[in-house]
């Protein structure tokens, strides 16, 4: 089910997933989701960044370089209709319920554009982005209240793009109310090697992690990732690419028990 409004959103849900942008939620947490409908839990992914553009903006050269890149029209509002309708599919498939925020992606931010290249994309957030944090931060504990037997699950921000910091620090906001929030890897950035221990590292707090384990949910995971035909060419090259990484780095997180395909999560 699509939801259309916060006011949609009732105690009946049990896990709600907040992803910057549509894709990071089954690429990251595709098997606990999975897991979760199957056993009758209502879910909830809510995608932060998920706004339509509106038809007047004129995109930047380094957006209509990203949209050219996901074979996706020039066009802003076609561009974000079309990754909406990806976002649908693989959810449903998934079996939980959509939510599109407002938001807009960091590429159509700002006059003039705030992130011009990827090094802005992925180093600081910009000045002009700073409100967002308690923005969000506040949005998200309306959220919480709403559905207060909720668990949360936000991205730990791995690989350093602005969106991911921005719902990370607001998801903190929560944390630090003793709100149960789970962060999860953001995948595949997380396979890199040392991207986890920088993004800790940079963190500085003590984390605990917690795994879950998905070996009866990878096909459906991996099926709804296919479904992200915008993103999967760019992330992975091919979809037999994706399969393999996404199969590499679950797998190696328990290599004493090979053939187990896991997902973790982490606290603080």
């Amino acid at each position: 089910m699509r939801l259309t409004s916060l006011d949609q959103i009732t105690q009946q849900y049990r896990h709600i997933y907040l992803q910057p942008h549509f894709d990071d939620a089954a690429l990251a947490c595709g098997g606990a989701i999975r897991q979760q409908t199957r056993f009758g839990q209502r879910t909830l992914v809510i995608t932060v960044f998920g706004g339509l553009p509106p038809e007047s903006l004129q995109p930047s050269a380094f957006a209509r370089q990203n949209s050219q890149i996901m074979s996706l029209p020039e066009s802003p509002t076609a561009a974000v209709k079309a990754r909406r309708a990806e976002d649908e599919a693989a959810i449903t498939l998934l079996g939980a319920d959509v939510l599109w925020l407002d938001y807009l992606d960091a590429i159509y931010r700002g006059t003039p554009a705030y992130y011009q290249s990827n090094e802005e994309l992925f180093g600081s957030v910009n000045q002009g982005d700073l409100a967002l944090d308690e923005e969000l931060g506040a949005l998200f504990l309306n959220i919480a209240e709403r559905a207060p037997l909720a668990a949360f699950y936000a991205p730990l921000g791995i690989g350093h793009h602005v969106d991911h910091q921005l719902v990370c620090s607001a998801a903190d906001r929560l944390a630090q109310r003793k709100i149960n929030v789970k962060f999860y890897e953001d995948f595949p950035y997380v396979s890199r090697p040392g991207a986890l221990e920088a993004r800790q590292s940079e963190l500085g707090m003590p984390m605990e992690y917690e795994l879950t384990e998905i070996s009866g949910q990878i096909r459906d995971k991996e099926e709804a990732i296919a479904l992200y035909k915008s993103q999967v060419p760019q992330l992975f090259s091919t979809e037999d690419n994706m399969r393999q990484a996404l199969r590499t780095y679950s797998s190696s997180l328990r290599k004493a028990y090979p053939g187990i395909v896991i997902e973790r999560y982490w606290r603080w």
